[in-house]
């Protein structure tokens, strides 16, 4: 594994670059970048949001509340951005918390009242006053994030009390996140210590262990109150509330026949990395538990008691906890579980999109295209498309320096690529910038509905070109929020809202004439042509005024950009837009351009199942024909699948056709969905 000290320098290299490219300050995008991290590992909830305020004594640069723990977050940063790890010192610390509490402090009377209506920190200020006056604040968390190393006694500040609020003091430094970024499920590892009776299930799969056992209401109540969203980050959804029929069911249950919770609640289903029992065959400890089902009824039991204050103390649940012991399955395992076992609300499809293969043929690509050589350099290139966060510095942890060096130039940082900023560009381009505007969480989502639901149409719609078109995407992208940020007329706040709503209109008027914008002149150039900048700043500029100034009643510019009524207001614009046609294809050209790329790639597709076929093992064909054999008088299989399925088995294809392969493909897929070892 990369050390700490090597993960530190190419972290600061990840930062500057990341910072160049988008036209960010590098204190900027440190804080961007972690913040993301930990929305991801759950430390963060998706109400977070970025708001500067720094003045003489107050220093914060986002908050977030946690609406079921009733938890304020309050965050501000130490950027240190030197060679070497830095020292966080206590003077360092003491002045940050110092600042943030002072903040809190102040807010708690009407101090937003003298912060400007349009400042992003306004209705930071005059939320979180909005929650003390209405007694919504248990506890308020002061986080520190730097890139600096604290020591283990300056990391652990005791708790302080507040009337009757908690006030918790947490470092996130380089130690934490080195550890976010080289985990493989993106989460840093906590340990419960417990005594849980439990029964081990025998004869289970050499890849996981099973146990059943029975935990009680206050347990579930006590880790949800310690780790809250962690406990579910590789669930398939968050808590719904109490608006789905199911949901009632749980709490009128919780209230009036605790008793018979055991008996009409289907329990959780867990998984975790590794347990570890005690002399009498108790779990004593789990490595990394995570619940991948009933996360309604932990969440159900915890707002009872935390909101209702309903007696928990007679509810028991049973769980099913499975040790997942091969690391590398852990994300399919946990998929499938989740997939299988979410029965009581519906579940969307794309809510399972960590395993859509879209991911794998956007890798693909990424790694097969090569940019052309631009700038004068001779040397081509790869965008990296980093799948799971941490991937690109794990992939050159053991290479030599030569080879480090010779890899970051093929694959340079500032041509690095995520799920979740793909996934802001794409959902812009497609004219929805205020589903961008409520934060990283909501566009993913909103993406993966898109792909999933293209992809179920059209399972070759991921080409060649679908790739190079995103990638352009994304350099658009940077490209406004750069000129954004130099632009004479930007005052500083609302820089995301202003970009999004930018490309989306861009976008707009486009699509209004019929036309469609050729991606492929930015690809080749990999940068934005220059008359297409000029349009963009022209428009930029006219919709910072208009998102800024929002209607009577709609004071919030933050809130007002997430409506879907903002976005139609925009789009009532009329400015000036005089696009070069050069820059455009018409419909013509574009169908074209599709239909050559489709059938490139279902030539492609034929060829590489044809090739998977013929290289599988005599022996798997045979298993999977007496897996199928009993299936062979039912609708499960036709005769004709299980003809062509039998003469593989007994080498009577030699070679089998291109429909015959795809015949057979199905079926070896089909035999894996099922659970057949093959």
């Amino acid at each position: 594994m990369i050390s700490l000290q090597e993960f530190h320098q190419d972290f600061l290299q990840l930062i500057l670059s990341d910072s160049e490219s988008r036209g960010l300050m590098k204190p900027q995008s440190f804080f961007e970048n972690i913040c993301e991290d930990l929305l991801r590992t759950g430390d963060l909830t998706n109400n977070y949001t970025a708001a500067e305020y720094s003045k003489r004594g107050l220093e914060v640069y986002g908050y977030d509340y946690d609406v079921e723990r009733k938890i304020l977050s309050l965050l501000a940063h130490q950027f240190f951005q030197e060679e070497e790890i830095q020292t966080l010192t206590k003077n360092h610390i003491d002045t940050k918390f110092n600042r943030l509490k002072t903040f809190f402090h102040k807010c708690t009377g009407d101090f937003y009242r003298g912060i400007e209506e349009t400042d992003p920190a306004y209705s930071m200020a005059y939320n979180i006053y909005n929650y003390c006056q209405r007694n919504l604040i248990d506890k308020v968390r002061l986080i520190l994030l730097t890139d600096g190393k604290a020591t283990r006694n300056l990391s652990d500040i005791a708790l302080e009390q507040d009337g009757n609020i908690t006030i918790e003091f947490r470092v996130i430094d380089i130690e934490y996140i080195h550890k976010i970024y080289m985990s493989e499920n993106n989460n840093v590892e906590f340990v419960l210590e417990v005594d849980l009776p439990c029964l081990k299930i025998l004869d289970t799969p050499d890849e996981y262990e099973s146990y059943l056992s029975v935990l009680s209401g206050e347990f579930l109540f006590d880790i949800y109150e310690k780790f809250g969203q962690r406990l579910f980050e590789q669930n398939v959804r968050t808590f719904l509330q109490f608006r789905a029929k199911v949901n009632k069911g749980l709490r009128n249950t919780i209230e009036y026949k605790p008793e018979r919770f055991f008996a009409y609640n289907n329990g959780i289903t867990a998984t975790a990395e590794e347990i570890v029992l005690n002399e009498k065959g108790n779990i004593r400890k789990i490595k990394n538990f995570q619940i991948v089902n009933g996360g309604q009824t932990t969440s159900a039991i915890y707002a009872a008691n935390k909101n209702s204050k309903i007696d928990i103390s007679n509810i028991s649940v049973q769980m099913k906890l499975s040790v997942v012991k091969d690391k590398e399955k852990q994300d399919e395992f946990v998929s499938k579980v989740s997939e299988y076992a979410n029965t009581q609300n519906k579940v969307n499809k794309s809510d399972f999109f960590s395993n859509n293969p879209f991911h794998k043929e956007f890798k693909s690509y990424s790694q097969r295209i090569w940019v052309s050589a631009v700038g004068g350099t001779q040397r081509r290139t790869h965008w990296f498309y980093e799948r799971v966060r941490g991937e690109y510095l794990n992939e050159q942890a053991y290479l030599s320096v030569p080879k480090k060096r010779s890899y970051q130039m093929e694959n340079p940082k500032h041509q690095l690529l995520d799920k979740t900023f793909l996934s802001k560009c794409e959902n812009v381009w497609s004219q929805k910038p205020h589903v961008v505007s409520k934060g990283a969480q909501y566009s993913f989502a909103e993406f993966a509905d898109h792909i999933t639901g293209w992809l179920e149409n059209d399972e070759f719609a991921i080409t060649e070109q679908y790739f190079k078109d995103a990638v352009s995407r994304v350099i658009l992208f940077r490209a406004v929020e750069k000129l954004v940020s130099k632009a004479d007329w930007y005052d500083g706040g609302f820089r995301a809202q202003t970009v999004a709503y930018t490309i989306s209109y861009l976008s707009h008027v486009i699509g209004k004439s019929g036309l469609f914008l050729n991606f492929e002149l930015i690809w080749n150039s990999q940068e934005l042509p220059n008359s297409l900048i000029k349009i963009l700043e022209d428009i930029s500029e006219r919709i910072y005024h208009e998102i800024t100034n929002p209607p009577v009643g709609h004071a919030n510019v933050a809130q007002w950009c997430k409506k879907q009524i903002c976005w139609e207001k925009v789009k009532t614009l009329k400015i000036p837009v005089a696009i070069d046609k050069g820059l455009l294809m018409d419909k013509v050209e574009q169908q074209y351009s599709k239909r050559e790329e489709r059938k490139e790639k279902e030539l492609l597709s034929g060829i590489e199942i044809q090739t998977f076929v013929v290289k599988l093992e005599l022996e798997i064909w045979k298993k999977l024909f007496d897996h199928y054999e009993k299936y062979r008088n039912s609708s499960a299989v036709s005769p004709m699948q299980m003809d062509i399925l039998e003469k593989m088995s007994h080498r009577r294809l030699k070679p089998p056709s291109e429909k015959q392969s795809n015949i057979l493909y199905q079926l070896y897929v089909k035999a894996e969905e099922e659970g057949v070892a093959v």
